[in-house]
């Protein structure tokens, strides 16, 4: 490879400095550096931020290749400033053996846009009836800590109880889709004002937040660790908050659209807005954006669920729940975050890169722009703003919230290890 000179950018959002990429690994930071036998980008006013890792991505194959492919996946994830993403794990057959988390692994190996860490499922078929191969799926070449039955919540608490131990001898954890099923039998979205008023069967916060609290409880008593997916209440955001008062090693993550939208765009019936959980309210889109300036929630996660266009452009109660994200997150995290000063870009880095890294246990991602480090980096044009046209998605699927909607932001790099995945905001 050859080397690479970004110049000028905004480290983290900080002064401007120069970045020596010498193959894998960043050989030099500072001021003034020599492009002697480099390729220089000049990316004055430019934000250059470690590659961002999402802990939450649905990659569909294998089985549902009409939705997404690895391929296709990944290509949106560098697009949009990944450099490591987590395959969840709800594929056809389901990932529940060492056999699919490596044929994951191995697809991510070859695609070459981003890294692939499959995610195994909590219980066979995702039925909570049985544990999966857990430690199998460990021990296999795809490493897997990371388990869930995402799609669907472990509600069984015995078994929920004996997958917190299985997977606290090797350090992993379980990421919970917390929705208690009784309680959101023929739910099309948040329970409340809007639902009763369109007289759609409502997803009561409660279904949420009685989980989580379970959850955190169990993880506390096991001593093991805990994740809660796509936390979308004001109440389940004061359940992790009491929870780690306590020391309990819990961890929550939050989706962009969770920071963005709210139940009153369902009044539209665009099945575009249907997402599990739901869009909740304009209170609750507050409390959870405070809970991620402040620490309560870890992470952002895109929870890109990608679904073909005739699971999506049909009536609302047929339609499948789910919303693509890859390519839209970072410049959602920029306006709601960043533009209404609740973080600055360092914060970014660390609840869109080092975190969910560190969760994950990536030993390689999320690591400082600094000298002898990956150079898995991600270079954002902050100034930019554009309409989001999903025709120009490298993603398979176009079930976008934000179409036709202004966003700030533009990714013009990604490298991954050193190798430009997308150039001048071009896949390479």
């Amino acid at each position: 490879m050859s080397k690479i000179l970004i110049r000028g950018a905004k480290v983290l959002g900080g002064e401007a400095q120069d970045v020596l990429i010498d193959g894998e690994t960043i050989a030099e930071v500072g001021t003034g550096l020599s492009a002697e036998g480099a390729t220089v980008i000049e990316a004055e006013g430019q934000v250059l931020l470690p590659g961002l890792v999402d802990l939450h991505t649905h990659l569909r194959e294998p089985g549902r290749e009409d939705s997404e492919t690895v391929l296709t996946g990944t290509r949106a994830a560098a697009s949009g400033g990944y450099t490591a993403v987590f395959a969840m794990a709800n594929t056809f057959p389901v990932a529940d053996t060492a056999g699919v988390v490596e044929q994951v692994w191995r697809l991510g190996k070859e695609s070459g846009y981003c890294d692939v860490q499959p995610i195994g499922a909590v219980t066979v078929g995702l039925e909570g009836k049985q544990l999966s191969e857990l430690g199998a799926m460990h021990d296999s070449a795809a490493r897997v800590t990371v388990f869930s039955d995402d799609g669907k919540c472990v509600d069984d608490a015995v078994i929920m109880r004996r997958a917190l131990e299985y997977v606290k001898a090797f350090g992993g954890v379980v990421a919970q889709h917390a929705q208690e099923p009784r309680l959101t039998e023929g739910a099309q979205m948040n329970e409340g004002v809007v639902s009763a008023e369109l007289g759609l069967g409502g997803w009561p916060a409660v279904a949420e937040e009685s989980i989580i609290a379970r959850d955190v409880l169990l993880a506390e008593h096991v001593g093991s660790r805990v994740h809660i997916c796509h936390l979308s209440t004001a109440g389940s955001v004061e359940i992790v908050r009491w929870a780690k008062s306590r020391g309990i090693d819990v961890t929550a993550e939050v989706t962009p659209h969770h920071l963005l939208l709210t139940d009153e765009l369902v009044r539209s019936y665009n099945a575009v807005y249907k997402v599990n959980p739901p869009l909740r309210t304009e209170r609750d889109v507050t409390a959870l954006r405070e809970a991620l300036a402040d620490g309560t929630i870890d992470i952002v996660a895109t929870d890109h669920a990608p679904h073909p266009h005739e699971d999506k452009d049909c009536e609302w109660a047929a339609a499948a729940m789910g919303m693509v994200g890859l390519e839209t997150a970072l410049s959602v995290v920029q306006q709601t975050m960043v533009e209404t000063g609740l973080l600055d870009w360092a914060g970014v880095a660390e609840r869109m890169s080092f975190a969910p890294a560190r969760i994950g246990g990536l030993d390689h991602h999320g690591r400082p722009v600094s000298a002898g480090e990956p150079a898995n980096l991600t270079l954002v044009d902050t100034s930019y703003r554009g309409v989001v046209d999903p025709a120009h998605f490298a993603s398979r699927s176009r079930n976008t919230p934000y179409e036709g909607r202004e966003l700030p932001g533009r990714v013009t790099h990604t490298f991954l290890r050193g190798r430009a995945t997308v150039v001048d905001g071009i896949l390479a």
